[in-house]
């Protein structure tokens, strides 16, 4: 399969590993390609470090818009330019068609094999389709693998899958490296039993520094209920999470709640379910705003054409079951909606990630958060400790002080609703937080009119003071929605004595009696909580 003088004690070696190519020659090489960013030159000096230091499989970890492709791209020209051959793998369509473009603009021919493509076998670098290729090339003999002396291999959190590790497995002599914004498992796990290095390019809190991402804005109006559904293999059970969020209120509140905060921006929504996509679809229909549905079994052309009139501003919004999590570019985006709750850091992150890369115009992106997502997986910016440790799970090691009460939590803007850190100002309006005074104790009890002899005599009050005091209470118990039972018992809590039933009319409240009844409800809670 590998043509060209072995090696004494197995097969060709690749370049990468003669220790000639070091991370500085790299740096200078990379740096005169102005399609490079300077983190995308240290990124791929470092990968270069890594190999020429033995690592024969490194992992190389960038957040989503960061331009894993671009410097894919520029590591398959280095070796094409060494007289190597590169196989890259990918597992969709769109990935193949995004790395073909970027090869391009490196100046790379390849070939690519996947069904619909002619084979150019002859050229240096080959775009795989996994699918094809083993389908080709490992399950049957129509064609020999093409030879390679690197492997890479895209959306590399897929690679522990029996066909990834069957066709990597096929090039013993091989250099391999995985490329992912999510370096690890369903569960968070780390794939340290598939690399032996790990080359993190940046954070997304870096790349928005920095200007090359937009950072986030996010509401999160609702909570999920989602008790009795299975959790298996790290993440909720589909069928059981679509029954549970693809209820008519719960679709209703999708709607409303673009209405009232996404700004008309165009949106993707990420549903927990096809028919929940297309529920969910049918109703944007209904509110007026035009909206589509995709999912897996969407035909190619179709799919194509609606992601296209998204980005031309055709289509406002754009429902989906579980197909523009990966390979997905359209900067134009600057609304996201997650409808579907996920126990995966991974995949939130993936999510997440769909809407922050800029465009012209963009400041920032809105995250309609439905799913309770960001109050388990923390701020997109969040960093992110990853792990290659099979036995260890990445972490959001700010969200986790949050939870375990370092530090604080995540928290409503009172004056825009959006999520902020407690305490702190809102990053989206500026709202600054005004340190409360410390809780007083409440004792019932009148203030009395003291005497010339220095007695506090009781407070005397009249019919008037008494039912005006009540109607108050009508008017407040009217608000919070509670019954007129309350009402009364907070007037005799005051006078001692049970209102009179004629008393029936609502009265305006003022600020005395609406302080009344805030301190006698803080002290009731903390009687529960003290009970509890």
């Amino acid at each position: 399969m590998h043509d060209g003088p072995p090696v004494e004690g197995g097969p060709r070696q690749s370049h990468y590993l003669d220790g000639r190519h070091r991370s500085d020659s790299t740096r200078t090489a990379l740096a005169q390609h102005p399609t490079l960013r300077p983190y995308q030159v240290d990124g791929i000096a470092r990968i270069d470090a890594e190999v020429a230091a033995g690592r024969r499989r490194v992992l190389v970890v960038a957040p989503t818009g960061a331009g894993k492709t671009v410097m894919l791209a520029a590591v398959a020209r280095q070796a094409v330019d060494r007289g190597e051959r590169v196989l890259i793998l990918v597992h969709r369509l769109e990935l193949v068609q995004q790395t073909s473009a970027k090869l391009y603009a490196q100046g790379v021919d390849h070939g690519i094999l996947m069904a619909g493509f002619p084979m150019r076998l002859g050229e240096r670098v080959q775009i795989g389709s996994v699918q094809t290729v083993h389908a080709r090339a490992v399950r049957s003999t129509t064609i020999d693998l093409p030879d390679a002396d690197l492997v890479i291999v895209d959306e590399a959190h897929h690679a522990r899958a029996r066909t990834y590790q069957q066709i990597v497995g096929a090039y013993p002599g091989a250099v391999v490296l995985g490329l992912t914004a999510t370096p690890c498992r369903g569960d968070g796990r780390g794939l340290g039993n598939l690399f032996d290095a790990m080359v993190e390019v940046a954070q997304v809190r870096d790349l928005i520094a920095a200007g090359y991402l937009v950072p986030a804005r996010l509401y999160a109006p609702t909570d999920p209920d989602l008790t009795g559904v299975r959790v298996a293999r790290g993440d909720y059970a589909p069928g059981q999470l679509e029954r549970a969020m693809d209820r008519p209120q719960l679709v209703g509140d999708v709607v409303e709640h673009y209405h009232r905060l996404g700004e008309g921006r165009r949106a993707v929504v990420f549903a927990s379910g096809v028919q929940h996509s297309v529920h969910l679809r049918d109703e944007f229909r209904r509110a007026g705003i035009w909206a589509e549905h995709l999912d897996g079994s969407t035909p190619t052309d179709e799919r194509n054409e609606t992601l296209a009139r998204l980005a031309a501003g055709a289509v406002q919004v754009v429902t989906n079951c579980s197909v523009l999590t990966e390979g997905f570019d359209c900067p134009a985006i600057s609304c996201l909606i997650l409808a579907r709750p996920t126990r995966s850091l991974g995949l939130y992150r993936q999510m997440i990630g769909r809407a922050l890369r800029p465009a012209e115009g963009k400041v920032d992106a809105v995250v309609l958060d439905h799913a309770g997502a960001v109050f388990r997986h923390g701020l997109p910016d969040d960093p992110i400790a990853w792990t290659l440790e099979t036995d260890q799970r990445a972490e959001n090691t700010a969200q986790a002080r949050r939870k375990g009460g370092d530090g604080g939590g995540l928290t409503k803007c009172p004056e825009c609703h959006a999520i902020r850190l407690a305490g702190r100002p809102c990053t989206s309006c500026g709202w600054r937080p005004v340190t409360k005074p410390a809780e007083v104790d409440v004792a019932d009890g009148e203030l009395g009119r003291v005497d010339a002899r220095g007695q506090v005599q009781g407070q005397v009050h009249d019919l008037a003071v008494q039912r005006r005091f009540q109607g108050m209470l009508l008017s407040i118990a009217d608000e919070r929605g509670y019954k007129a039972g309350w009402a009364a018992h907070k007037f005799k809590t005051k006078f001692g004595r049970w209102p009179d039933r004629r008393w029936t009319t609502r009265v305006e409240p003022d600020d005395a009696t609406r302080a009344w009844v805030r301190a006698r409800l803080r002290a009731f809670a903390r009687a529960q909580r003290g009970a509890a």
